[in-house]
This record gives structure tokens, sequence and C-alpha cells, in this order.
């Protein structure tokens, strides 16, 4: 194989960078977790990826988010990403869509047209909601817990939610999920206690409901990657032996 996706190829072989061509992944939410985890999945050669945000691009993204810098400040993230994505990948299809996902907004997106779920997304209603309709229709779906107010990268592992510890966002949704029915959900969560962040330093205006949240260029980042490495391999998963990537 030649071309931008041969590297990746040498790696998990023709056959499987053929199937993640063919693969639809859904992206929700692009900030600091999201914006890598969809730009990852793209550059590993994911043929189709939705992505979901209704949020602009703030000066105060800068720190982390990858489609924020200040030429794109006041622009809709989801089509800062779009252009980004292609810029990347011309062939891809890259739909973007300008909605905050939530129960009220939620019939708006078809979910069973996906082949994996994203869930980065900082609103634990929309997590829920986004987790039990997936899991309804019987779509894979992953879901990043809690990266800010956190210092080490190194402390993220993957796992079931019910398996979780520390994490108070893994600590809510287990509860929540429980009382919903569903049996289980991978997600990526960090061991790091949450860090207290200092008050007033944030320099773009909050409703008193969500508060800022401190975060740094290094957490959000890898908590997105270690997510698009984890569909890109479920998705090989799918149709090979199970415990092999490379094709034979």
């Amino acid at each position: 194989m030649e071309g931008q996706f041969s590297r990746t190829a040498m790696l998990y072989g023709c056959e499987n960078v053929e199937k993640l061509k063919n693969s639809r992944v859904a992206v929700f939410g692009l900030g600091g977790v999201g914006g890598h985890c969809a730009e990852a999945l793209c550059r590993t050669g994911v043929g189709a990826i939705d992505i979901f945000d209704g949020d602009i691009v703030d000066v105060t993204n800068i720190n982390r988010q990858i489609i924020a810098t200040f030429r794109t400040v006041g622009r809709d993230k989801a089509g800062v990403m779009r252009e980004r994505l292609l810029e990347i990948a011309p062939e891809a299809t890259v739909r973007a869509t300008k909605l905050f996902y939530l129960p009220e907004t939620a019939e708006a997106v078809d979910l069973s047209v996906f082949d994996y779920v994203v869930d980065a997304v900082d609103t634990v209603a929309a997590k829920i909601e986004i987790v039990c309709r997936a899991t309804a229709l019987g779509v894979p779906v992953i879901s990043s817990m809690g990266a800010a107010n956190k210092f080490d990268p190194t402390a993220f592992e993957v796992a079931d939610v019910y398996e979780t510890s520390v994490c108070p966002i893994a600590r809510i949704m287990r509860n929540e999920l429980r009382k919903r029915g569903v049996a289980n959900l991978k997600v990526v969560y960090s061991k790091e206690p949450p860090q207290k962040p200092s008050a007033g330093l944030d320099g773009r205006r909050r409703p008193a409901a969500r508060p800022a949240r401190a975060s740094n260029a290094f957490v959000p980042p890898v908590a997105g990657l270690i997510i698009a490495s984890e569909v890109v391999k479920d998705l090989i998963l799918t149709q090979d032996k199970p415990g092999s990537i490379i094709s034979t």
C-alpha cells in the first residue's frame, strides 16, 4: 500500500486499513478529549467521521484543544474541526453538526447508522443519553470520564465503568447506568484524584451551575488518543479472530 496510510498498513495490515476506511464513527464533543480523538481516527484512516459540538472556540480553549488557535477563536468548533480533518484526509466523509447533544436534542441524531460512538462530552445528562441510546441499538460506545483538574496523563486506564474507582464522574455514571439497566460500558478514566482549581482565574464568563475546570495541554489529549486507539482496535477486531489485530 502506498500513500498516507502506508505506515498504518505496515502495522495493522492492508485488510484492516480497508476495514477502517469503510467504517463510520461518531464523536460527540470536540474539546480537549474529543478533538484529539477525532483527529487520531482521521489520521488512522477511518473513512467516515461525524462530529458534534454546539460550542464555539474560546480563547481559554487554546491551552489544550487541537482546533483552538487565535485564528479560530469565535468560530464553530464543528466547522473548524471538519476543515482540519479534510485537510488531513481529503477523501474522507466528514459530517459536522453544531449541536449540544442532550436528552431534548437526541432525536435529531440517528445513532444506528454508526459503527462506533465516542462520548467525549462534559455533561452527565448528555453522556447518559448517548450511552443508553447506543446500548439499546447495539452500537459500540466508549465514554470519556473526567479529564479536567488533573496533572498526570499517565494515570489513565481503560476499564468497564463498573470496575472504576477514584473518578467522581465514573461514580455518577455507575449509579445512573445501573438504574437504567446498562450492564457494561467501556470507559477511559483516571485514577488521579481531581485537584481543586484556583478560583477566579478563568477568563470566560460561565453560569454558576457550570464552574470552570482547570486543565492542561497533556491530560485531555492523552485521554482522546487512548479512546481513538480503543475504537480502532474494536473496529478491526469485530471481524478478526479474537486477540489478533494484524491480518495474516
